[in-house]
Formats: structure tokens, sequence, C-alpha cells
């Protein structure tokens, strides 16, 4: 016998709700149409029915902004295909991802790696609806950011969102491991790159590292995507220890495994209305104060997995995706 069991936060006749804001042309606690300012596909509006706090303000940008320091390691190549990359024994991007294309027919991401995968990129001859080419089209749900209860800003989606589907970018200001221990105050927006493999602390997915085909990064400077100032809508998805998004290192316009892209994709099937979260992936005695001092971050994301403290040991492995429809 199965016991229907409802999501703590989940919201109630999220249908009639979804179909409201739809069709109302005066949305109830609308603050702004567009946090994008027209940037995205779609506008992205922000929502506060709780107090009349107005959204942050920051410099939304749909690309990461590189150090101009650095120069990222180029392509050397794309594949021949002109026909939508179908032959995986012939197409170099499939090859590059072990022989086989990371995605369904769908557009759907088959399974989270705990390695970059690399989608077709400019170099490539195959068109841009080629099935390779995912994230990197851009945001194709309808989200918002709305104010939440308890743990300020959060996003949604008025869609209801298939499991494997790409949700958006980790945008930010890429900078390197020293910039990134000077800026401890925020560490909420802090999102670490290039780890080797016995020290990534990747805040979404659990990614181990960003090592491929046996080529090893372990040496290399890390790198730290910072969305405080510079951001965009994922800057406001919330931590959850029942996370239904999955973070995935992504590589497609360049070949510097230190700075890949992060997407975050669905976990599992996710309706209307129901907030996106991921799982930061603090480890327990990493995150320090500017004084050095250890901090305890207490969570409040309601699962009821809910290990109660946001900086813990990580113990989890790859968190497993629904089967994509």
């Amino acid at each position: 016998m199965f016991e229907l069991r409802r999501i703590p936060g989940q919201p109630e006749l999220a249908l009639r709700e979804v179909q409201k804001s739809k069709n109302s042309k005066v949305r109830e606690g609308l603050y702004v149409d567009d946090i994008s300012q027209g940037q995205e596909k779609m506008p992205i509006c922000a929502v506060n029915t709780i107090d009349s706090e107005k959204p942050p303000q920051f410099m939304y940008i749909t690309k990461m902004k590189y150090p101009s320091s650095h120069n990222l390691i180029p392509l050397e190549g794309g594949c021949g295909c002109t026909n939508r990359c179908s032959d995986s024994e012939k197409c170099l991007c499939a090859v590059k991802n072990g022989g086989e294309i990371p995605f369904n027919r769908n557009g759907a991401i088959v399974e989270a790696k705990d390695h970059a995968i690399y989608e077709c990129g400019p170099l490539c001859k195959c068109p841009p609806s080629c099935h390779n080419r995912v994230s990197q089209h851009g945001i194709k749900y309808q989200l918002e950011i709305f104010k939440t209860k308890s743990r300020g800003w959060g996003v949604r989606s008025l869609n209801s969102i298939p499991s494997g589907s790409f949700i958006c970018e980790y945008t930010g200001e890429v900078l390197s491991e020293k910039e990134a221990d000077q800026r401890t105050g925020n560490d909420e927006y802090l999102f670490d790159l290039g780890r080797s493999k016995s020290s990534n602390q990747t805040m979404g997915g659990d990614l181990q590292s960003t090592s491929i085909s046996g080529e090893n990064v372990e040496d290399e400077e890390g790198f730290t995507i910072d969305a405080l100032e510079y951001g965009s809508v994922s800057r406001f998805i919330n931590h959850s220890c029942s996370p239904n998004l999955v973070a995935q290192n992504v590589l497609y316009d360049h070949d510097d495994k230190r700075m890949p892209h992060i997407m975050l994709f669905a976990g599992e099937n996710i309706p209307p209305l129901q907030e996106l979260t991921y799982d930061y992936n603090y480890v327990l005695g990493t995150v320090q104060d500017s004084a050095g001092n250890i901090k305890i971050k207490e969570c409040y994301c309601g699962s009821i997995e809910c290990t109660g403290r946001m900086y813990r040991h990580s113990n989890q492995g790859m968190q497993k995706l629904q089967e994509p429809p």
C-alpha cells in the first residue's frame, strides 16, 4: 500500500497557483519584472509575499567573468559531424565523453558524472540542434526568485521540469584560490573549481574532479566562482540536504579543465512552484572567518533528511538522477 507524503514546504494547489500567476496581469508581491533585464531568453521576475524586502543589488551576467590575467586553454578542434552527432563511434565529442553522448534525444542528461563532460563547441560542424548542445543554449524554463519564510530568497519554476533537464549555469566572477580566501564573509556565494581529487569540495553534486581521461590537475592552482557582485538567477538557489538539482562540470567553448562551466540539472521530476535546491556540499572544518576561526552555520532547509548544519563532513557520493524521460 502506497502512502502520499507532502514534502515540507511543498506548495498546495500548485496548478491553481501557476495558472493564477500566468493569467494575472499583476502578480501579487511582484517587485521586479525581470532581474536579468532582458539578458535571458525569458524574463525572471522577483516575487515577495512575505515582507517588504527588495532583491539585493548585483550585476546580472549570463557568462562567466574570467580574470583578465588568465588565458583560457583554447579548443584544438571539434567534431566533423553534420547529422547531429548520431554516430557515437565517429563523433569526436562522443569519444571524448567515453564513447557516448551524455544527453538523450530530449536533451536530458542521462547520468551525472564525477568529471567534466564535453558538449559540442564552436569548432564543431554539427548544427545548433545537435543533442550534444544542451546547457550552452541557456535557460528554457520559466524561473522566478521568491522570498522564502526562513531562508531569504529562493528559486522556483512555473513549469514542470523532467528529470535530467538543464536548469541554469552557476555564473559569477572567477577568482584564484588566494583571492577567494580573502572573501570569507560571503561564502554562500563561493563555488570552488579545479580542486585536486583529494581536496575537492565543490558545492553541488559532490563532484570529485575536473580531471578527464587520466589527465592530472592536482598540482595546478584552483579557482573559485564568486556570485556575490556578478551572477545570475543561480546565485539565489538555496542549499538542501535533499536537493532536487545536481551540478555538473561541462566544457564546450574552451579546454581549460580548471575552469569548467558549472551547470545545474534536475535530479528528479520537479513539479511547478517547488523550490529548486542543490547540496552546497560544505565540509566540516574548512569554512573559516577572516580571523581563521572555524565557522558553523545552521541549516534550515526543512528536509526530512536535514542534518541541521551546512558546514559538515561530506560523506555522500554522487546523487543518482531519476531515469530521464
